[in-house]
Formats: C-alpha cells, sequence, structure tokens
C-alpha cells in the first residue's frame, strides 16, 4: 500500500475518533473503512462487516488516507475471538494482525488479498494462475480458536530503557515488553529470552535451528553499551553485532546453525535467512520440485539462492550431468552455500545482485529457473533476463502478494504464465502468506 503524502505543516488527525462500518480486508493485516465524509481509513484490529470505533493513529487533514485502529466494537463479526495474547491490541505489539480471528478465518482473508493483488496489479484471476483459492496451512497448524500454533523459530527482541525484553509496537520504535511470546517455537521459548534482564543493549535476536539443538543469540549493545553474562536457561551460540563495522562477531559457540529440510543438513551464518516456520522449507522445496519436475542433464539457475537450499535440491534431481548455478548478493550465504553443496561437482555459486551477475555469467540459455527475491520482488529487469533465458518452466517463491502480482504481470509481458500457483500460510496470526508460483511459456495463438 502507498504510504500517505501529506504537507508535514497540516493539522493531525491523529487521536481523532469515527464510527465506521468495516469493508473488505487489504494487504498489510487491516481492513478498509470509509467515514462519513468518505475519508478512507485503514484500520487494525477489525474484520470485514463490523461496526467499531475508529481511532486515527497516523494522518493528517490533507492525507489521502488514515491509518487507524478500532478501539471499540460496536457489532462483532461472528469470526471473532478474543485474542489469546495478552499482548495483541490497540496501541499495544504490532506481530500479529489477526489474534482475534479464528484460524480458518485468517487464511480465508489471506486469500482474499491475495485475489485481489493478482486482479490489481497483474490483472489476473485465481483461474488464470490455476489457483483454487485455497492458503494451506502447514501440517500441524490447525488449532482450534482461541489456540495458537508455536511457529516462529527466529525472534527479534528489541530492548527497552529499563533492559526489559519486547517487541515493536505497529509502525513505532516504541517497545512492547513481553514475557512470553505465544508464537515463539519451543527452542525460542526455552532460551527465556524475556525471563532476564538485558542492560546496555538495545536488541536480541533469539534462533531455535530446525533438525538440530543449535540455538543462537545475536546481541546488539547500546552505542558505549557493554556486553553482559549471557546466561540462559539452555545452552546457546553468542554473537554481537560491532558497534562500529556493525558486522556479526562471535562471542561463544559457533557462528552458524545447522538446519534440516530435504534429507540434508544446511549450515546457515548468523544473520543469514532461513524461513522461520519449522516445515517451510521442506514445504517450499517439495511445492517447487513437484511444479518444475526436474529432468536429468537439465540446466538450471537459483536466483537469490541464500544458502543453496533450491540449489541443493536441483542438484540432487537433475544428477552429475546436470548444472545448477546459484546467485546470491550476501558474502557469508554464498560462502555457506558453497559449504553445503560441495559434494556437487556442477554447481556453482556467484556473488553479487542478481540483475548484475546474470548478464556476465555468459549463460544463454536455461531448463529451469528457481528465484526467491526479497519482499520487493525481483522487478520487470531480472524478469526479461530470465524470459531471454527459454526455461522450459520458472518457479517463484514470494513472501508479499504484492510484489508477486507485479512480477507474474512482467513475466506475462514477457511470454510466461502461471501453470499453477500454491499459497501456505506459513505465518499464523499474521498478515503474512508465502506463494510458489510455476511458470511456463504461454502458448502461440493461432
Amino acid at each position: 500500500m502507498p504510504e500517505a503524502t501529506t504537507d508535514p505543516l497540516a493539522p493531525t488527525l491523529v487521536g481523532e475518533e469515527y464510527e465506521v462500518e468495516i469493508g473488505p480486508v487489504a494487504h498489510g493485516g487491516h481492513c478498509v473503512a470509509r467515514t462519513d465524509a468518505g475519508r478512507v481509513l485503514f484500520v487494525r484490529h477489525t474484520l470485514p462487516g463490523e461496526r467499531v470505533i475508529a481511532r486515527v493513529t497516523e494522518g493528517h487533514e490533507d492525507s489521502r488516507f488514515l491509518r487507524a485502529d478500532a478501539v471499540r466494537v460496536l457489532e462483532a463479526s461472528k469470526d471473532r475471538v478474543p485474542a489469546p495474547c495478552p499482548f495483541a491490541g490497540p496501541g499495544r505489539c504490532g506481530g500479529c494482525d489477526w489474534q482475534h480471528t479464528k484460524p480458518g478465518v485468517q487464511r480465508r482473508l489471506k486469500g482474499e488479498v491475495l485475489t485481489e493483488q493478482l486482479q490489481r496489479l497483474a490483472g489476473m484471476t485465481p483461474e488464470d494462475v490455476s489457483w483454487d483459492g485455497t492458503v494451506e496451512p502447514a501440517p500441524g497448524d490447525k488449532v482450534p480458536a482461541g489456540e495458537v500454533p508455536a511457529w516462529r523459530t527466529r525472534i527479534q527482541y528489541a530492548v527497552d530503557e529499563q533492559g526489559r525484553a519486547g517487541l515493536r509496537r505497529h509502525r513505532s520504535h516504541e517497545v512492547e515488553p513481553i514475557d512470553h511470546c505465544l508464537i515463539a517455537a519451543p527452542g525460542v521459548d526455552e532460551l527465556g529470552i524475556e525471563r532476564r534482564e538485558w542492560p546496555q543493549i538495545a536488541a536480541v535476536e533469539a534462533t531455535a535451528a530446525t533438525g538440530s539443538q543449535d540455538r543462537q543469540v545475536v546481541l546488539t549493545p547500546k552505542p558505549g553499551g557493554r556486553l553482559p553474562i549471557v546466561e540462559l536457561d539452555k545452552p546457546v551460540s553468542v554473537l554481537r553485532v560491532g558497534e562500529k563495522d556493525k558486522a556479526l562477531h562471535r562471542v561463544h559457540g559457533r557462528d552458524f546453525v545447522r538446519e534440516r529440510a530435504d534429507d540434508r543438513t544446511w549450515r546457515v551464518g548468523a544473520g543469514g535467512f532461513w524461513q522461520v516456520h519449522p516445515q517451510a522449507a521442506e514445504l517450499l522445496v517439495d511445492a517447487l520440485m513437484r511444479g518444475l519436475t526436474p529432468r536429468k542433464g537439465e540446466m538450471a539457475l537459483d536466483l537469490y539462492c541464500g544458502v543453496g537450499l533450491f540449489a541443493g535440491a536441483l542438484a540432487d534431481r537433475i544428477g552429475d550431468t546436470g548444472a545448477v548455478l546459484g546467485i546470491e548478493s550476501t558474502k557469508r550465504a554464498c560462502e555457506d552455500a558453497r559449504h553445503n553443496l560441495a559434494q556437487f561437482e556442477r554447481v556453482r555459486i556467484e556473488q553479487g545482485k542478481v540483475e548484475t551477475v546474470l548478464p556476465r555469467t555468459g549463460i544463454t540459455e536455461a531448463d529451469l529457473v528457481v528465484l526467491d527475491p526479497p519482499r520487493a520482488g525481483a522487478g520487470k529487469k531480472t524478469v526479461e533476463q530470465i524470459a531471454v533465458l527459454g526455461p522450459r518452466r520458472v518457479g517463484y517463491v514470494a513472501c508479499d502478494p504484492a510484489a508477486l502480482a507485479r512480477d507474474l504481470g512482467y513475466f506475462k509481458d514477457a511470454g510466461y504464465v502461471p501453470r499453477f500457483l500454491r499459497a501456505f500460510d506459513l505465518f499464523p496470526m499474521t498478515h503474512h502468506m508465502e506463494c510458489v508460483a510455476i511458470l511456463e511459456k504461454a502458448a502461440k495463438s493461432s
């Protein structure tokens, strides 16, 4: 959603309250409403069809729209439930958007958001992308209303002035101190981050690896702050963020964790990317490989390859006569990918931005392409570079429905259309989802 453009000198409307009827869900964890005067509100903590008192949290007199919280529900939806988390609600923790919503309804709302983004940004319907509108839960995540699946294996805690760990409030630097996070995976919760004080520390990132007992804590000291002696509830590796160079420095234990997926162990360096849901890596590999149907001897690309998860899955399936090129911008991730894929002689990892490195590789054709870009998406230039290679299939992993829709539009212009799309609810209680789209060349018109 675009930001409202305002004159900073215009009178603020923050704190104003409006009685409104809530309309459809919108991308970003809120719903759309209009005041009696026709002003657009994006309202959190509500559901379509409700009537609420909405209090403005951002916006001025000349804003194109206002952000607001539902501070009082006058007419509740049948899909509303009491928020299980005591730290959820207006002005509180900004992490979970849908605590007040039944789990099945959360997935339905995410499906509506994806449908709307596809239509608005790509001009496509669910039928156009061979998607039935379902957002699939991860196995084991189907829980009754009022319960919360504990799935998040990495959490970034902020620390307030009193040294208490917490989470940021929505669109704010303010810290909401917490004593427990309901969505924290057991391996994170057992570290007890929230149950101790963190003097002179600005932030704490806790990671619990899937498939190993590796636990890691990364500390960011306040300017001039000294690291405390870290005694947590479980054995843990400790790293710190350098005050001057912002690099990660090992204090104790390993500077990586070991993850498990696709029958292989993966080294992931501190600060490196790995899916935060314990079943996400396995689910995404399976969806990609089923859709791409790799064949022995094919040439494949893994763009934005991280530590090599999809490159390894491709290499396993195309065999010794095939080849895989991975491209990743982060130096440490490239080092981990080369380590993780050392057994494959015909896998190469290149460091740099995809749009810069890909033309320099000398590759003029490829059979398969996988891309898992950052939240902003791949963009038109990269999509066109992929299409020129003429792959028989492209596998696109997306964490943002708007970016996915935009890029699917670019692929369509470049001659590639979705063979099918799947959506996964890998971030329960939040507005986020993960999608896998398999594309192939459009049939030539007669």
